[in-house]
This record gives C-alpha cells, structure tokens and sequence, in this order.
C-alpha cells in the first residue's frame, strides 16, 4: 500500500432519538426524518460499502421504496442497493443477491474489507452488531443525528458495552429541522 493511500474508515452512520433509540417499541423509525438539508445522498457517494446485521438486512437490505415514493427517496434506495453488502450472521451461511455473509473471524474479516482499495464502509446496523464492532475497536468515526424526539422506549443505540472508547468532536451540523448531525473519530484517528 502507497503512502498516500489510507485504509478505509468504517463509519457508523445512524438516526438516534434524543433519548439514545435506534428503534421504537415496536421497531418503528418513523421518527427519522430525511431531508436533502441533511446531505444523505453525499454520505452514500462516499462509501462503496454497507455492514448489516442478519436482522437489518432482513428488513432493509432489499428494501425497495413504494411507487408513490418522491424521487430523492428512489434515488437513495437505489444508491444503497448500488454497493456491496455484507451480512454479519451467526446462521445464514451462503451468499446471495451479490451479498457476502460473514459467520466468524470478524476482526480478520473487517481488516480485510478496510485494507481493499476502495472508498469508505457504512456501518449499518443493526444494534447487537454495533455493539460488537464497538467492543472490537472496529469503528473508525461515529455519525449520530440526534432527532429531536424523545420515545420513552424501544431499542437503545449503545448497549453491552465492555469497556470506555474516547472520542474526539471533530464536526457538528445543524438542520433546520431540529435534527443535530455528531460526528466523532477515535482519539489518535
């Protein structure tokens, strides 16, 4: 690898209520809100690959948005169907749909995907991966909205931690609809 040439980041990129939930009680995200203010359709232009968790996958991984949906919305389901996937399951073994799934060895696994040539790697979820990601040291800069909700219950984005991870603020963005964008590197990154 040339010296001007970095190892891809894995970036987590992710919706989170004020009150720290990825999901409500019953799974809903219907809270999340999507405006091009927020550039989401940039961030997928910068990466080339998405990391999904059997059950994330399962429900958005082929995803396909409602004909009445507005045209910005196709255009990012068809951008995140655009990259290569790879499903992080203990059970599902083959591959499918141009999907890898990946069973063990994910430190070995992750380096090898961030050694590739290519651009960056959105973390996608869901929160039980995360989890391991986070308690393996595999998650190079954090990208939390804050939406400005609080649900109450449902699903927390930051569980079964192991051990504390410092990080450094290195951008904040406000939107006009009240949703705060934190983006955060490891110290030393």
């Amino acid at each position: 690898m040339s010296d001007n040439v970095r190892p891809r980041r894995i970036i987590l990129d992710l919706a989170v209520t004020l009150d720290g939930l990825i999901e409500g009680k019953n799974g809903e995200v219907d809270w999340c809100i999507m405006d091009a203010e927020m550039g989401f359709i940039n961030f997928l232009n910068e990466i080339d690959t998405i990391l999904y968790g059997r059950k994330s996958y399962d429900l958005w991984g082929q995803y396909t948005p409602e004909n009445d949906a507005t045209d910005t919305e196709k255009e990012m389901w068809e951008l995140v169907h655009s990259k290569e996937k790879y499903v992080f399951s203990r059970k599902q073994k083959q591959t499918e749909n141009k999907t890898i799934f990946i069973n063990d060895n994910i430190i070995e696994e992750v380096n090898k995907l961030k050694n590739k040539p290519g651009k960056d790697i959105w973390l996608y979820g869901g929160a039980s991966l995360i989890t391991t990601f986070i308690n393996l040291g595999l998650i190079d800069e954090f990208r939390l909205s804050v939406h400005p909700i609080i649900l109450g219950e449902g699903k927390p984005l930051f569980i079964d931690i192991k051990q504390r991870t410092n990080l450094k603020m290195v951008k904040t963005r406000k939107f006009s609809s009240g949703v705060v964008q934190l983006i955060y590197r490891l110290n030393g990154s």
